[in-house]
């Protein structure tokens, strides 16, 4: 399998491209802020056509682009039916004092849904460039969070988590829309209940293991306590 991870936008949210192999269909996961000029270079050096975009929760910084590409490549874009509202009013996903920020960095709008929107409720199994996709809905760091899970062609399962657990720490709560005690079911659930093989692709920063997770980080250590 090939996985391509892309740092994006001020806040270095990971955007991924994967595929089976060069030379076909593949996924785009997060496209942010900034995503669409690296997307594009990764499509071109590997020879790949978007088949889908799939969003793991609806804050701008991994949302940003996938407007653009998803309508670009007239590519489906899978997203939390409870996460609908932050494409068109992101400054709903923050706090008041970030929100004038926001507006200032990414405009007055209006702010464009895909022409392609899929509405996911969780539970899902999706089939998309030859891939197949467990999508779990994981409430907490917002309401329509979710994460996507795939397997390699030797079997190991690839989480990407989007802002649900980090190396070493876990998404935020404190924004519209999260909540603690969610996210320590989410958690629990979708993190610590998995094998120790499981490979985590996270929305920010570099990918750990649920093994290393389970050992080290200490967000886990008090929501498996």
């Amino acid at each position: 399998m090939l996985i391509a991870a892309l740092p994006t936008g001020p806040l270095s949210a990971n955007c991924y491209v994967l595929a089976p192999a060069p030379g076909g269909e593949c996924v785009i996961v997060d496209p942010g802020q900034d995503a669409a000029p690296q997307v594009a270079k990764a499509l071109a050096e590997h020879g790949l056509t978007p088949a889908a975009i799939l969003l793991t929760h609806g804050h701008f910084d991994h949302v940003w682009s996938a407007a653009e590409l998803g309508d670009r490549h007239e590519a489906p874009v899978y997203l939390h039916g409870a996460d609908r509202g932050l494409l068109t009013a992101p400054a709903a996903g923050v706090d008041a004092g970030f929100a004038a920020q926001l507006q200032m960095l990414l405009g007055p709008g209006p702010y464009p849904e895909p022409a392609r929107l899929m509405q996911l409720e969780g539970g899902e199994n999706l089939t998309l460039a030859g891939m197949e996709f467990e999508v779990e809905h994981t409430p907490g760091h917002t309401p329509g969070s979710v994460v996507y899970v795939t397997r390699t062609e030797d079997g190991v399962p690839v989480m990407f988590a989007g802002d649900l657990v980090f190396a070493g720490s876990i998404g935020r709560t404190d924004f519209p829309g999260g909540d603690g005690d969610a996210m320590n079911t989410s958690l629990a659930k979708a993190v610590l209940a998995r094998g120790d093989d499981t490979q985590i692709l996270p929305g920010h920063g570099p990918a750990t293991t649920v093994e290393r997770e389970r050992a080290t980080n200490p967000y886990l250590r008090g929501v498996a306590g």
